[in-house]
């Protein structure tokens, strides 16, 4: 492994084990510093400021960086409970001839106009109910809490494309298209009125023609269906947004009324693979949350007695695979890449053993100090990025009870147990040497041109505290790791940028926007050599800025 500003840290017990309250303990670590700050609000600056450069930017690139993420934490004298809950920031960074400006403004959504009209919490969040409405009178009061959870349009997560243009997404069924130029929210859509889905997720796929692949689901009096979604590439006219979108195939939920959570899907050449892992939705306790005072994130579960389920849609088909892919309980927010070689589909992703991660990250957890952030940190399971092989031509000349995959040094299994299941065992993508960095979550590759297809490199950030703390490069080849880091200093998801005219896939540049919760309005946007991991250059930017979830850039 190669380690760029190594820093040594207390990593010394990674050891599963258990506390006295049967909570599970994944690692021993002591003394996490404070990053109360990554999740204070901040104001937005819509006008662009200048960078003070460290270093150099290299004067190829050309374009502006997109980031996406919560920017502000509390209305008038009340808080938001998730992390997940804060009001959209989006954030650009315009890069040109070596100098970068910046500029940031809050997404113009109903949920935030409206929490801003009435100067408190009108509209709940994922983990945050909106209480009654203090000027109404008892009995009104009493009424509104009969009422459903109106979906939020807080659109905080990723920056994603159909069409050619650009939105803001979460994962209900409203996204809103944006000035990529200006960050002005300029019209609201949303996708049950184009197809019959309840939302779709903030990670689409993308074609090279511009198709677009999502998935969404659907409720209805038979149960809960998860949706393949396909949107044509081109618009027939200028105005027009989800115009053209289908529904590929719809797959019953395994429990019609507790169906499985995913924030995103993988994709290969030919197939859509969907990944139903044991969190689930409640959707009974969901639709009498406001009743009982109780959010989203409160009717969210993780069952580890059910297996992980991969389902396999052809893509120009819709049709789903009878095959069902089995494997241990597992947890993945984030696939790496999914690629189809020698009969087989690979899908490589990051994942945990447990999937309670998700309501942990309470925005009092990530303001805790001392013993108490330890423990919040400790009783998290990690994200390791892994290996599975799905053998795609199974028929009933395929044998029973043995390894079906004849890759070459290839330690992952697939055994056939019955008509239509195959059970799979993952290949670990990483050495010992990862663990001491906390695994690894937010993989990026060479998108563009390495999507779908084989491949050799990804990068992630490494996870020694409850948000990423170093920056990684993985060498497939050997597993072998480069590592970023510097002490105080958080980078978030790192974005592969290629270079022009490049013929190797590490050809290019890592951008990420590094936060110093210890230093005040010294946040900076990093620039990576993406084959040495060494840095070129920052700009430092004036201003305090949270720590957000997904960007893109935009050449």
């Amino acid at each position: 492994m190669d380690t760029v500003k190594h820093q040594k840290k207390n990593t010394s017990a990674l050891k599963k084990s258990s506390s006295a309250k049967n909570i599970n303990h994944y690692t021993n670590v002591r003394g996490l510093p404070s990053i109360e700050k990554i999740v204070s609000s901040v104001e937005d600056t819509p006008r662009p400021i200048s960078t003070q450069i460290i270093g150099t930017i290299p004067e190829w690139i050309n374009g502006n960086f997109l980031r996406n993420g919560p920017g502000k934490f509390e209305i008038g004298n009340h808080k938001f409970n998730h992390w997940f809950d804060g009001m959209a920031l989006l954030h650009q960074f315009k890069i040109s001839n070596g100098q970068v400006t910046y500029k940031s403004r809050f997404l113009s959504s109903d949920s935030y106009q409206t929490n801003k009209e009435h100067n408190r919490i009108a509209i709940s969040e994922f983990g945050t109910v909106t209480m009654p409405d203090p000027c109404k009178n008892v009995f009104q009061r009493f009424l509104s809490r009969f009422e459903s959870h109106k979906p939020t349009d807080n659109a905080n997560v990723s920056f994603v494309t159909y069409k050619g243009d650009y939105y803001v997404s979460t994962e209900t069924n409203i996204m809103h298209k944006v000035d990529p130029e200006t960050l002005e929210t300029t019209e609201k859509v949303d996708w049950s009125k184009f197809i019959a889905v309840n939302g779709a997720t903030a990670h689409p796929h993308t074609e090279p023609d511009g198709t677009t692949y999502n998935m969404g689901n659907s409720y209805t009096s038979k149960g809960s269906y998860y949706n393949i979604i396909q949107v044509p590439p081109t618009k027939k006219t200028e105005d027009e947004t989800l115009e053209g979108a289908s529904v590929l195939c719809s797959i019953p939920s395994v429990d019609k009324t507790k169906p499985s959570y995913y924030h995103s899907f993988a994709m290969s050449e030919n197939y859509v693979v969907f990944i139903e892992q044991p969190i689930k939705l409640d959707l009974l306790k969901i639709v009498t949350g406001k009743l009982r005072g109780k959010s989203i994130s409160d009717s969210i579960f993780w069952d580890p007695k059910l297996n992980t389920i991969f389902h396999l849609i052809h893509k120009h088909s819709g049709k789903v695979s009878s095959i069902k892919y089995l494997a241990k309980p597992l947890s993945t927010f984030h696939q790496i890449n999914a690629f189809e070689e020698d009969g087989f589909l690979i899908i490589d992703l990051c994942a945990s053993d447990d999937g309670q991660a998700i309501t942990n990250y309470n925005i009092q957890n990530m303001r805790k100090s001392g013993e108490a952030l330890d423990e919040v940190y400790n009783t998290l399971s990690r994200a390791f990025p892994r290996r599975f092989v799905l053998p795609l031509n199974v028929d009933r000349e395929t044998p029973y009870n043995q390894n079906l995959i004849t890759r070459p040094n290839s330690i992952a299994t697939s055994v056939r147990i019955a008509k239509n299941k195959v059970f799979c065992t993952h290949e670990d993508l990483h050495g010992e040497d990862l663990h001491e960095y906390g695994g690894l979550e937010f993989p990026q590759i060479n998108y563009h041109k390495f999507n779908t297809h084989p491949y050799r490199y990804f990068y992630g950030c490494g996870f020694r505290h409850l948000v990423g703390d170093t920056l990684i490069k993985m060498d497939l080849c050997g597993k072998r790791m480069k590592v970023w880091e510097h002490p105080g200093q958080y980078p978030s998801e790192p974005v592969f940028v290629p270079s022009p005219n490049a013929t190797e896939e590490d050809d290019g540049v890592i951008m990420s926007v590094v936060i110093t919760p210890d230093e005040d309005k010294s946040t900076f946007l990093l620039v990576l050599d993406a084959k040495t991991f060494e840095e070129l250059g920052r700009a430092v930017v004036p201003v305090n800025i949270p720590y957000g979830f997904h960007g893109t850039f935009i050449s």
